[in-house]
């Protein structure tokens, strides 16, 4: 199972707010074992979210990926996310009836008026089921292996909890990944890659290469590792270890 992540704004793209929801979203996978495989920031332009969503909906037909969205889904002039959904599917919008109900017993709670624009937040794409929201009880919505929730953390962060532990915990890796990596000194990046290529003929691993040019306390190095099963990467370190002397070099496991 692979995991993706939208987040919609015109807030975050200006830089007014910072976004809080890919560090949140890679906390919540990776204490199950999982892990994001990309994301995509979006503004409040209906037609480029209508195009991402066709293009993310096609990507997840197989079955193989969930896609959280995380913003757009209230009934404001700026929120397209619930229309733009129905237009990439060609759908219409349609009540939803456990929705609606949510919506009334909270206007009941909160003596609010319950107009339109407090209905229409219960209208998503024909086809589509909630997700039940703790916080307001305005619920967001699925359809496609996507999964809809509002911009606010203080909403959007346990929905996306409770659609992991609900719906993808036959997927939860109880031995994660492990990630390791060793300081190598006076050998340049290009003088690594052959290691790294030979390393990655093993398919249960991913390297990595970080260089820096130091500063005033730290010397030029590079942060060479690997990532993937624990086992893997343990036999990849002591072989980068060796390749990195075996070429005139030196190497730590922390920064001096």
């Amino acid at each position: 199972m692979n995991f993706g992540l939208i987040i919609i704004g015109d807030e975050i793209l200006s830089g007014k707010r910072a976004d809080k929801h890919m560090p949140k979203i890679i906390e919540l996978l990776k204490a199950r074992g999982l892990k994001l495989s990309w994301a995509e920031y979006l503004g409040d332009d209906r037609a480029h979210i209508v195009d991402t969503y066709r293009r993310t909906f096609a990507l997840a037909q197989g079955g193989h990926w969930c896609i959280f969205s995380c913003g757009g889904i209230g009934a404001t002039p700026d929120d397209h996310t619930r229309q733009a959904a129905a237009e990439a599917l060609c759908v219409g919008l349609v009540s939803h009836p456990l929705a609606e109900k949510e919506i009334r017993a909270r206007a009941i709670e909160m003596k609010w008026e319950l107009n339109a624009q407090r209905l229409a937040m219960g209208e998503f794409p024909a086809g589509a089921d909630i997700i039940p929201n703790p916080y307001n009880r305005i619920a967001g919505f699925t359809i496609g292996h996507h999964w809809f929730v509002p911009g606010f953390p203080v909403m959007a962060w346990p929905m996306a909890e409770w659609v992991l532990d609900t719906h993808y915990k036959a997927h939860f890796n109880h031995a994660p990944d492990l990630e390791k990596s060793i300081f190598v000194f006076v050998l340049g990046e290009s003088q690594v890659i052959d290691m790294m290529l030979e390393a990655e003929k093993n398919p249960a691993i991913k390297t990595f290469s970080l260089p820096s040019l130091g500063d005033a306390t730290t010397p030029r190095h590079i942060e060479l590792g690997a990532k993937g099963e624990p086992r893997a990467v343990e036999e990849t370190l002591v072989r980068f270890r060796q390749g990195v002397e075996q070429l005139g070099g030196t190497w730590s496991e922390t920064l001096p």
